[in-house]
């Protein structure tokens, strides 16, 4: 499968180039770089896209949000792509005013490769910072256990797998940890990139799966999408309900509509250890940023009208087709009103 080879290229240079050779030659070519959280729907709406609108091909660079950010700044792509909103002082310093455009809501999860232990291994917030903290270090340790009554868990080393890069995926997963521990927010806390205490980093998640698959022991925290499409074993996550929730379409979308309202306020919210029975606690928006007065009017156009399509119906329709949230109902209105304030020449 295409997807499949592409997912094997971005393991190992941590970049994927996406783009569509068959077009006029005087068709605009819009570029974008950043995050790896929201490649496999961004790969479906720019081809799908492409395939609508001929002459209109995005090439967009799989190299994580810290990477995506500088390009954008530098005004080296025509967007960037986060999943880890700027600070105030980040806007400020870019280089025109900048929009945060939410594109779909995903969910994080817990990949883990343990001899003899298939799917449904579950774990708390508590634990899984403790993993990461080092505190928690064999498979059959105690607290793992009690929560899997019935399961044989090998006393083998647990190998952390962390993001090398600065990374959205790790702002959302290292604010899910300071929310749910005290010990991880005193300690590393939350960035898209932070002294991690222990463990191997890999780039991008296409970087984390390959490492957590040829690692025996190995836990790691990739994308929902990124663990399904490369076969990866995964459980559920207890939620602030107290309830094991597994990572699914439902239980992100659960997550992402307690934010709606919130976001109304800031677009920047996030929504880790979301409220609500059924909510996967480990999930996030991500961005698209764009100028608000582009410099080139021609591709400024072509990016309007391609932003107007990933939040329509037939992008958010193929978001849910690839286990992204669709956005919600409110979070759509705040973006018609974001995407109307870029200045057409």
């Amino acid at each position: 499968m295409r997807y499949t080879n592409i997912l094997k290229m971005a393991a190992l240079t941590g970049v994927v180039a996406l783009s569509v050779a068959s077009r006029p030659a005087k068709a605009e070519l819009i570029s974008g770089a950043g995050a790896t959280f929201p490649y496999p729907i961004y790969q479906k709406w720019f081809n799908a896209y492409h395939q609508a609108n001929g002459g209109t091909t995005i090439n967009y660079q799989a190299v994580g949000s810290g990477a995506g950010i500088a390009q954008y700044k530098a005004g080296t792509v025509d967007f960037g792509a986060t999943d880890a909103p700027l600070t105030n002082a980040e806007i400020g310093t870019m280089p025109s005013p900048t929009l945060h455009i939410p594109t779909v809501a995903g969910s994080i999860v817990l990949a883990y490769n343990v001899p003899g232990i298939g799917p449904g291994l579950r774990l708390s917030g508590e634990d899984i910072a403790d993993i990461y903290l080092g505190k928690i270090t064999a498979w059959n340790d105690a607290r793992i256990a009690k929560q899997n009554p019935g399961l044989a868990l090998p006393n083998q080393p647990i190998t952390v797998v962390h993001r090398a890069d600065s990374s959205g995926t790790s702002f959302i997963f290292t604010n899910y940890l300071s929310v749910v521990s005290g010990s991880w927010k005193s300690g590393p806390g939350a960035g898209k990139s932070v002294a991690w205490p222990k463990g191997v980093g890999g780039n991008g998640n296409p970087g984390v799966s390959g490492l957590v698959k040829n690692s025996p022991g190995a836990i790691g925290y990739v994308e929902l999408a990124f663990a399904i499409q490369n076969k990866m074993t995964y459980g559920p996550v207890r939620n602030k309900s107290g309830n094991y929730v597994n990572a699914s379409l439902a239980t992100t979308t659960a997550a992402a509509e307690t934010g709606a309202k919130a976001m109304e306020r800031d677009v920047r919210t996030l929504i880790v250890n979301a409220p609500g029975m059924n909510s996967y606690p480990i999930c996030g928006f991500t961005y698209l940023l764009v100028s608000k007065t582009p410099k080139n009017a021609a591709k400024a156009r072509e990016l309007v009208e391609l932003l107007k399509w990933a939040i329509g119906d037939q992008g958010q329709k193929l978001a849910a087709e690839t286990l992204y949230a669709p956005l919600p109902a409110a979070v759509v209105a705040i973006n018609e009103r974001a995407i109307a304030q870029i200045k057409l020449k």
